[in-house]
């Protein structure tokens, strides 16, 4: 980040990339001026590099954390992110196309050199009007990217320039520029009490209970959990005692004595204890 002379330093910096990449295609020398096109377009070859319009970046607009607590207490300070729009015009003389050619090497230089170098920063910060900027110490790089402008949009900016007559130029986005605030951070208060603690196996901020020795009486069973889905229940079989099979009347004794005897049962003879009678109701 750096202090408000950024935004002058870019533009100063980008005069003297310009002016120092004319060379191997003009051989002749070229002025270039950090102000707007003139009314009166100058004869000798000359590059105007034009600040037309400061905006806020879109992707970093959001960013910012809040800068003071809910006492008024300055946490971080405060950065503006910014994009630097250019205008770059050139005039020379029409008939061997200098204007042209000057365009030509804008267009080549920020090409290929798209990031301002530093040790133009640290040059440009030597004009006596930018003594202390710090732009040379900012992490953040200055991008330059071509702009696309139709003939509506080249027509209106044109046109708010007054009594000012177009000329071959080209447009140039310069981003990102941090502006820091100047306050200073109040620094935090020291703790005064370490409140950490690990507590393990149990919920977060809880004191997990540690192992008590239990005898063996004092351990109950818990009951079963009903827990357990209805789809894997399973139907326990039934504990009630079995029903005592009905002693055989004397009718069914006399059917199994005169015609069944010699017939095998399917489950072994339980022994019998009373008399059997015949079809005579004698005693055999």
């Amino acid at each position: 980040m750096s202090n408000a002379l950024a935004v002058a330093t870019v533009t100063q910096a980008l005069a003297l990339l310009i002016g120092n990449n004319l060379s191997p295609e003009m051989d002749i020398a070229v002025t270039v001026e950090t102000r707007k096109p003139p009314a009166e377009p100058p004869t000798e070859p000359t590059i105007n590099v034009f600040l037309y319009q400061v905006a806020p970046n879109p992707s970093m607009r959001h960013t910012d954390l809040p800068t003071r607590a809910s006492d008024g207490r300055l946490v971080n300070r405060a950065a503006a992110a910014l994009d630097l729009h250019y205008l770059i015009s050139a005039y020379g003389d029409e008939t061997t196309l200098v204007g042209q050619r000057l365009i030509g090497c804008v267009v080549r230089t920020l090409h290929e050199i798209p990031f301002l170098p530093q040790d133009l920063i640290e040059l440009a910060a030597e004009r006596p009007y930018l003594a202390g900027s710090d732009l040379a110490s900012s992490p953040q790089r200055v991008r330059f990217t071509p702009t696309v402008m139709d003939i509506d949009e080249t027509s209106k900016l044109w046109g708010m320039l007054h009594q000012t007559p177009y000329t071959l130029s080209v447009a140039y986005q310069a981003s990102l520029v941090l502006i820091e605030g100047r306050e200073k951070p109040v620094p935090a208060k020291p703790v005064e009490r370490r409140t950490v603690r690990a507590v393990p196996f149990g919920p977060r901020g809880d004191q997990a209970p540690g192992p008590t020795a239990e005898s063996p009486q004092d351990k109950t069973p818990e009951p079963p959990s009903d827990s357990t889905p209805e789809s894997t229940k399973k139907r326990a079989p039934s504990r009630s005692a079995p029903s005592k099979r009905a002693a055989p009347s004397s009718r069914t004794r006399k059917t199994t004595a005169s015609g069944g005897r010699g017939r095998a049962r399917s489950r072994p003879a339980e022994p019998r204890t009373d008399t059997d009678t015949g079809d005579d109701g004698k005693e055999s």
